[in-house]
């Protein structure tokens, strides 16, 4: 429907290259997932997910393709998942060498801080200022959380639907 209504609709595919504990590799037939709405006459464009400034540029052609009426879009963000899928995934279906070297090679937060210390935005001291900062925000965040009185079973159902 959102191809025939030209429906201005992104849909975005985080592909962190597995399924659980399945390698797309091994679960697909046809990797580029981007394609997949072509069928239903839906382009896709597929990006670098671990590059910041690579995916807010074709999030850019995406809004401008959905914004000028051309119908929806799908955008495939390629990335990678360091852990398990779940706290019960031990991860043991790929080796601790293939996740340390895609770390050392595409982090994309160390790649974000040093573009911003080689253009001079911020200094090291700057950074290292900022992270301990976010660092606290969520210490803080996590406390309060953790010290709050946990909501009644009567606040299951609120907010969940628009009222009218």
């Amino acid at each position: 429907m959102a191809s025939l209504w030209k429906l201005p609709v992104i849909f975005c595919i985080e592909n962190n290259q597995y399924g659980m504990g399945t390698s797309i590799k091994k679960a697909s037939a046809g990797e580029n997932l981007s394609k997949h709405g072509e069928s239903f006459g839906i382009p896709g464009l597929e990006v670098d997910g671990m590059n910041p400034l690579s995916v807010y540029e074709v999030c850019c052609q995406a809004v401008e393709w959905v914004r000028s009426g051309n119908g929806p879009i799908v955008l495939e963000m390629k990335t990678y998942r360091y852990r398990g899928h779940s706290m019960s995934d031990p991860a043991k279906y790929r080796s601790r060498e293939e996740v340390q070297k895609i770390k050392d090679e595409k982090d994309p937060i160390d790649d974000i801080k040093s573009l911003l210390i080689e253009n001079k935005i911020y200094s090291e001291k700057e950074i290292k200022n900022i992270d301990n900062n976010i660092r606290n925000n969520i210490s803080i965040a996590a406390e309060k959380a953790l010290a709050a009185e946990l909501p009644s079973l009567s606040n299951l159902y609120e907010d969940v639907m628009v009222k009218g």
